[in-house]
């Protein structure tokens, strides 16, 4: 072999291609963007609405769930509820009229109060008002301690006192205001063939929501002018914080001595729990959908990646002529995919934040955005995209120079 052939091996043996850094890689895969900006907006916005769609739902019920916290941390979990139950033969049970006194003797209680349905009155705006056209508001007896023990607060006017529960007195709840159209105290309300005054309005009521449909008269009142039988059908029980689960324990008996397995003992905060179970079940449905709206977008931007292919080929061809790799082909492509993923990302999560604190302001809850949920969207974009590059940019790098330059 010639000594100049031997020479040129060498020197061929020697060349090696560029070597693209990371930069390089990030900055050809923004030039690619940046010369088709309709398109990437588009595939970008698929992207941004799915990764909002998951953002959103997880901040909403993020907020709700901070919202029933600090409800439950204003109202207090202490709260007990004791109602009459049925009887083995399937009768109802009644509670004793001594059960409220009864059950306040019991030592880590610190309020107890009971209401009383008062059977056969009806309440109505006034007295030419068809019988039975009693808009489903219900007519209790109440004691003067209950307001505190349910943690209920008077909109207007004023509560119970010693003097307005033995005389023809009503205050309405949230609900049977908005449905007798009562609102103003002095207003006089048809209630049991008799006049009653309305001395009060009160708040809804979270934890005892039954309250906020109740005409409430004093217990005294009740007994003089609406022939109340005095037998209390639901107590409501304040105990200390570490007593809570002691206590209910002994209520039952405590109760109906005679007949404990006809009392019911209830803890209203477990409805608020259970409530927020349903949530988070409707929650797994809703991150469903907006997974289902991520891959759309994920598919969109497979789709322009695979165009930009095709419309690119002379410039493949050319780079590929000019002494760039396969390696450098696919790098190039990949880096697109992934920045516009990482941009419908960083969007989204803009996007979903600003529902959920658009939504939380609404509601008067706070706002509660979980790091995890905005780390996970971008996450999940860059693979997608990642994936959704791929297919493109193995093609792109597979072909030859005469191949690219032949497709124009």
């Amino acid at each position: 072999m010639s000594r100049s052939r031997r020479r040129g091996r060498a020197a061929g043996r020697g060349l090696r291609p560029a070597r693209l850094g990371l930069a390089d890689i990030v900055r050809l895969g923004g030039t690619g963007l940046r010369t088709r900006p309709l398109r990437v907006f588009l595939s970008a916005l698929g992207i941004a609405i799915g990764v909002a769609a998951m953002i959103a739902v997880v901040g909403i019920s993020s907020s709700s769930r901070a919202e029933v916290d600090r409800r439950l941390d204003s109202l207090g979990t202490n709260l007990l509820r004791v109602a009459p139950g049925q009887a083995p033969d399937g009768t109802k049970t009644r509670l004793p009229k001594e059960s409220t006194a009864m059950i306040g003797r019991i030592g880590p209680v610190d309020q107890v109060a009971a209401i009383g349905t008062v059977e056969g009155a009806a309440v109505y705006r006034n007295e030419h008002i068809p019988v039975g056209r009693t808009s489903s508001v219900e007519v209790v007896a109440a004691g003067r301690h209950l307001l505190p023990a349910i943690g209920g607060k008077v909109r207007a006017g004023r509560w119970l006192e010693q003097v307005t529960e033995e005389y023809p007195a009503v205050v309405l709840g949230a609900r049977a205001a908005r449905r007798l159209d009562a609102y103003t105290p002095g207003t006089r309300l048809w209630l049991g063939g008799q006049w009653f005054s309305l001395v009060g309005v009160l708040d809804p009521v979270p934890l005892t929501p039954e309250i906020d449909n109740t005409a409430l008269v004093g217990w005294q009142a009740a007994e003089t002018y609406l022939n109340f039988d005095g037998h209390p059908t639901t107590v409501y029980i304040r105990a200390r914080d570490d007593r809570v689960t002691a206590v209910r324990d002994v209520l039952a008996t405590t109760a109906n001595p005679e007949r404990p397995s006809g009392v019911l003992v209830s803890r209203p905060s477990d409805a608020l729990a259970a409530r927020e179970v349903t949530e988070s079940a409707l929650t797994g449905l809703l991150l469903g959908l907006g997974g289902v709206a991520l891959l759309v977008g994920g598919v969109g931007v497979g789709n322009t990646m695979v165009i930009s292919v095709l419309e690119r080929r002379p410039e493949i061809g050319l780079r590929r002529a000019l002494g760039a790799t396969s390696g450098q082909i696919r790098g190039q492509f990949v880096s697109e995919a992934l920045l516009l993923s990482a941009l419908g990302g960083l969007g989204g999560t803009v996007l979903g934040t600003a529902i959920t604190a658009g939504y939380a302001y609404t509601r008067d809850w706070p706002t509660e955005v979980p790091m995890w949920a905005a780390a996970a969207g971008i996450a999940v974009t860059l693979v997608i995209g990642m994936l959704a590059g791929l297919y493109p940019a193995v093609r792109a790098g597979r072909l030859s120079p005469t191949q690219a330059l032949a497709g124009t």
